[in-house]
C-alpha cells in the first residue's frame, strides 16, 4: 500500500489546524454563512471580518468553493459573510453586508465564467447549472475581474484577495480564446492586491491571520501559491532568464530600420569590420580548449525565473509557447522556482510575481477540510428553487484531489497539481453516513465515490524523494512510469467498507476512469464491474489515432482494448449487461481530417453513435491551448524551426471534425460527402455496411426513400432520427466532452467536482479521467 503524502520532502508548512483562533471564535458556528444584515444581527455580529463574493449560488456543501473556504475561515475564528451572484451593474450590491474588517475574497465560482457562458463555438449558453432554476446570465463575463473592480469601488481601502479556477488559469499573460488575443495577467486588469492559485487553503488561512495581526497586504509576498505585483526587484533573489532554463532558439531583437549597418552592429556590441586576426585566421580551422568551471548551484528558494514579458509573448507566438513550457516545468511544489513576468513599458512597468505552488495537503488536513460543519444544502434564501449542480452532487463524495495524467487539454493539473491528496477512509465513511442520515431525499444510493479521476486514490510515486524532484508532465504518458505504484488495494477496501454500511443499497462510480491505470490492477476492474457500475461506465480514449493522441498525452487504443476485454469478461461473470461509454474530442490540435475520418470508421465498426459531441475548447493556460494559439508543441523544446502542429481553425473545418463524430446524422452527410471526395475517399460513400455514409439524402420533410426501393410501390419511409443513439445501444454510446475543464454539472454525463482553490474551489463537476 502507498504511504500517504508526506510533505517533509518538500518545503514545510504549518498544519491548517495549528493556528491560534481569532478572537471572534466566541460567536460560534453559523447554521449558514450569512447573506444579509438580518442574518448577521441574528448571529450577534456587528460586522464581517471577511466577505466572499462568488459567481455561484451559495450551497453549503464541500463541493462548492465558497462553502469550503468560508467554513475553513470560520473554523479559524473569523466571521465570514457571502455575497452570491450580485448585480454587477453598480457597487451598491457589494455593500449589502457592510465593510469587511480584513478583506474581500473574490471568485467567479466553481467554473470559469467564460466556459460557463459560451460554447466551444462561442455561442451563448441558455443555462447555468450553478444558478437557481438553471437560469443563465446571472454573472458577467470574466466574472472575478468585474467583481474585484466593484469591490474596490465599494470600499477602496479594503484588500482584494482573488482566487478560484478563473483567476488561477489567468495568473500570467494568457491566450483568450473568446477575444482571440493574448491578455494580461488578471491581476493587472482586476487591480486585486493578491491572487491565490491552485488549492489555496494554506494561503487563505495565513493571509487572514497576518492581516488580522495588522500586516499590510502589500507586505505579504512570501506565501506559496500566491501571485502579486512588484514594482521593484526582490531583494536577495537571483534572477534567471527563462531562455537559460529552456532555450527557445535564437531570438533576434527588433532592428531599428533607421540605423546604418555599422550603427546596428555597434548597438549590439560588435563591428561590421573584420579584425586583422580574423582575416588572418579565416581560412584555417582551429581547435580551442576551454577550461570548464563548475556552475554554482543556485538555491531554489532565492531563485526567480524571468519569463518573456507580456508584450513579447503577445507579439511572438514562439515566446508564448516557450513561456507556457517553462511555467509547466515549474509546477512541482518540491522543485518549483518563483516566476516573474513584466507587464508594461517605460514608467508603467510592473512585474507579476508568482511564488512556487502551495504544499499539498496531508491526509489529516484533507480530513480537517471535509469534516467541517457543512449544512449540506443550498442557503434558505433560495427556497424551493432547483440548483442543477447541487442536485447532481448531493449524494456523491469526493475522496481525493489532483491528477497526474497531465492531459494537455485539461486544466486540472495546472490548478490542483499532480500530487494526489487523499482523504482517510474514516473521513469518507463519516460523510457517507452523514448523507444517509441528514440529506433529504436520500434513497440509499451514493452516486459517486471519486474525484478528478475515479481510480487515483492513494496512488503515488514509490519514492517521495523522486516525486519531490520530478519534472515529468505526466506519470502515465507515454507509458506508466515504473516509479508509480499502481496498487488499487486501498480503493478496493474503501469500496467494500462503504457498501457494507447499513442503509447503503448501492455505491456507483460516476467519475471518469483512467483505464490505462486500471488494467494494471485486474482485481480492481473485477470489483468495479461486479458491484459499482450502473449499466454504463465512462472512460476517455479521446481519439484512436496516434497524431492527436501524442498532442493530448493520452495512451493508444491498445490499453482501451485490454480494458474492454476485462470489462466484458467480468461483466459476463457477474451476469450483468453493461456498456462502456468512451468519450472523444473533435478538432483537438494535431488532428488532421484523415484522423477524424479514421475515428469515424472505428466508431461505425464498433457500433458507436455519438449522442452529444463538442469540439476542443481552448481554456486559458492549458498546453493544448498554447498549441492552438502558436502552432507549436510546448511538450518539446520550442524553437523557430521546431515541430509545427496542425490546428483546426475556422467554422467549417471545426464543423467537419464534429460531423465525423456524428457520422450517422443525416444533417452531416452533405458536408461529409464533400470532404470525403476531396480527401480521395469517395469509396466510403455508399449504401453498404462497409460504407461510412449513404449516397442518398433524406427528403426535406424528415423522411427518405432507400435508393434500393425508389422504384418500388412498397418503398418504406424512414425518419432520420432513426439514426440517433438507440435507447440501449448494441455496444454502448458515447457522449463527447469538449474541453480541458470538467463537464458542466447538470448538462453532461459524468459531472462532479474536484479540489479547492483560493477563494473558491475549482469546480463542482467531477471530470472524467484524463
Amino acid at each position: 500500500m502507498n504511504a500517504p503524502f508526506n510533505p517533509s520532502l518538500i518545503p514545510s508548512a504549518p498544519k491548517l489546524s495549528s493556528y491560534p483562533k481569532y478572537w471572534a471564535e466566541c460567536f460560534g458556528t453559523a447554521p449558514f454563512l450569512p447573506m444579509s444584515r438580518a442574518e448577521m444581527e441574528k448571529l450577534g455580529w456587528d460586522s464581517c471580518d471577511i466577505i466572499i463574493v462568488t459567481g455561484d449560488a451559495y450551497v453549503d456543501h464541500p463541493s462548492f468553493g465558497m462553502a469550503i473556504i468560508g467554513r475553513l475561515l470560520e473554523s479559524q475564528g473569523f466571521r465570514v459573510g457571502i455575497i452570491a451572484q450580485p448585480d454587477w451593474q453598480s457597487a451598491d450590491p457589494f455593500k449589502v453586508l457592510g465593510k469587511p474588517n480584513l478583506f474581500f475574497g473574490v471568485a467567479a465560482g466553481n467554473m470559469d465564467s467564460m466556459i460557463n457562458r459560451y460554447t466551444a463555438d462561442r455561442k451563448i449558453r441558455r443555462d447555468d447549472a450553478y444558478t437557481p432554476g438553471g437560469e443563465g446570465g446571472k454573472r458577467p463575463d470574466r466574472c472575478s475581474l468585474v467583481y474585484a473592480q466593484r469591490c474596490k469601488e465599494a470600499y477602496s481601502d479594503v484588500p482584494i484577495v482573488m482566487g478560484g479556477i478563473e483567476a488561477s488559469l489567468r495568473r500570467i499573460a494568457h491566450y483568450d480564446y473568446w477575444q482571440d488575443k493574448v491578455r494580461r495577467s488578471i491581476l493587472i486588469d482586476a487591480k486585486a492586491d493578491i491572487l491565490l492559485y491552485g488549492n489555496a487553503e494554506r494561503a487563505v488561512i495565513e493571509i487572514a491571520h497576518r492581516l488580522a495581526r495588522g500586516e499590510k497586504v502589500q507586505d505579504i509576498t512570501d506565501i506559496r501559491g500566491t501571485a502579486f505585483v512588484r514594482r521593484q526587484p526582490a531583494p536577495g533573489f537571483v534572477e534567471l532568464d527563462s531562455t537559460s532554463v529552456d532555450t527557445p532558439g535564437t531570438i533576434d531583437p527588433p532592428i531599428n530600420p533607421y540605423l546604418t549597418p555599422d550603427e546596428q552592429a555597434e548597438q549590439q556590441g560588435s563591428s561590421c569590420q573584420a579584425t586583422q586576426a580574423e582575416s588572418d585566421n579565416a581560412p584555417k580551422e582551429t581547435v580551442v580548449t576551454v577550461a570548464l568551471t563548475p556552475k554554482k548551484r543556485l538555491e531554489r528558494d532565492t531563485t526567480v525565473i524571468r519569463l518573456p514579458s507580456y508584450e513579447e509573448v503577445k507579439r511572438d507566438p514562439v515566446l508564448y509557447a516557450h513561456a507556457n513550457r517553462v511555467l509547466h516545468l515549474e509546477t512541482n511544489p518540491g522543485n518549483a522556482r518563483a516566476l516573474v513576468q513584466r507587464h508594461g513599458e517605460g514608467a508603467s512597468i510592473r512585474d507579476v510575481w508568482l511564488n512556487p505552488p502551495a504544499v499539498p495537503l496531508a491526509t489529516e488536513e484533507m480530513d480537517y477540510v471535509y469534516d467541517l460543519p457543512y449544512a449540506r444544502a443550498p442557503h434558505p434564501v433560495y427556497g424551493d428553487a432547483k440548483i442543477p449542480a447541487w442536485d447532481m452532487i448531493r449524494f456523491s463524495v469526493n475522496i481525493m484531489r489532483g491528477c497526474f495524467g497531465g492531459c494537455t487539454f485539461c486544466s486540472i493539473t495546472e490548478h490542483e497539481g499532480r500530487i494526489i491528496q487523499n482523504r482517510s477512509s474514516n473521513s469518507i465513511i463519516r460523510e457517507i453516513e452523514e448523507i444517509r442520515d441528514k440529506v433529504p431525499g436520500f434513497t440509499g444510493v451514493i452516486s459517486d465515490l471519486g474525484g478528478p479521476t475515479a481510480n487515483m486514490y492513494r496512488i503515488a510515486c514509490k519514492s517521495k524523494e523522486i516525486e519531490a524532484h520530478c519534472r515529468k508532465p505526466s506519470c502515465v504518458y507515454p507509458d506508466i512510469c515504473p516509479n508509480l505504484n499502481t496498487d488499487h488495494t486501498p480503493l478496493i477496501q474503501l469500496y467494500r467498507r462503504a457498501r457494507a454500511l447499513p442503509g447503503i443499497k448501492k455505491i456507483l462510480i460516476g467519475s471518469g476512469l483512467r483505464y490505462d491505470l486500471a488494467i494494471k490492477a485486474p482485481a480492481y476492474i473485477k470489483e468495479l464491474v461486479t458491484h459499482h457500475v450502473g449499466g454504463y461506465l465512462k472512460i476517455a480514449p479521446e481519439h484512436t489515432e496516434g497524431g492527436p493522441l501524442s498532442k493530448m498525452m493520452k495512451p493508444g487504443m491498445g490499453a482501451y482494448d485490454r480494458f474492454k476485454q476485462l470489462f466484458d469478461q467480468y461483466s459476463k461473470e457477474a451476469g450483468k449487461e453493461q456498456y462502456l461509454i468512451p468519450y472523444f474530442i473533435a478538432a483537438h490540435p494535431g488532428t488532421s481530417d484523415e484522423d477524424m475520418m479514421n475515428l469515424a470508421i472505428w466508431l461505425k465498426k464498433n457500433g458507436f453513435r455519438a449522442d452529444q459531441v463538442q469540439t476542443f475548447y481552448p481554456s486559458p493556460m492549458a498546453t493544448a491551448t498554447a498549441m492552438y494559439h502558436t502552432n507549436k508543441n510546448p511538450l518539446r523544446k520550442v524553437t523557430r524551426t521546431s515541430e509545427t502542429v496542425d490546428i483546426v481553425r475556422g467554422e467549417k473545418r471545426r464543423r467537419l471534425h464534429k460531423a465525423f463524430l456524428r457520422y450517422h446524422d443525416p444533417n452531416n452527410w452533405p458536408l461529409l460527402r464533400e470532404a470525403l471526395k476531396k480527401m480521395g475517399r469517395a469509396d466510403l460513400i455508399g449504401n453498404g455496411k462497409h460504407h461510412l455514409i449513404p449516397s442518398y439524402q433524406p427528403q426535406t420533410d424528415g423522411s427518405y426513400q432507400s435508393p434500393r426501393r425508389k422504384n418500388s410501390s412498397t418503398a418504406v419511409a424512414r425518419n432520420p432520427r432513426d439514426f440517433s443513439t438507440p435507447e440501449k445501444p448494441r455496444r454502448g454510446t458515447i457522449l463527447t466532452q469538449h474541453t480541458g475543464l470538467p463537464p458542466r454539472a447538470g448538462v453532461q454525463t459524468g459531472a462532479k467536482r474536484s479540489g479547492t482553490s483560493a477563494v473558491t474551489r475549482s469546480k463542482t463537476s467531477k471530470p472524467r479521467a484524463r
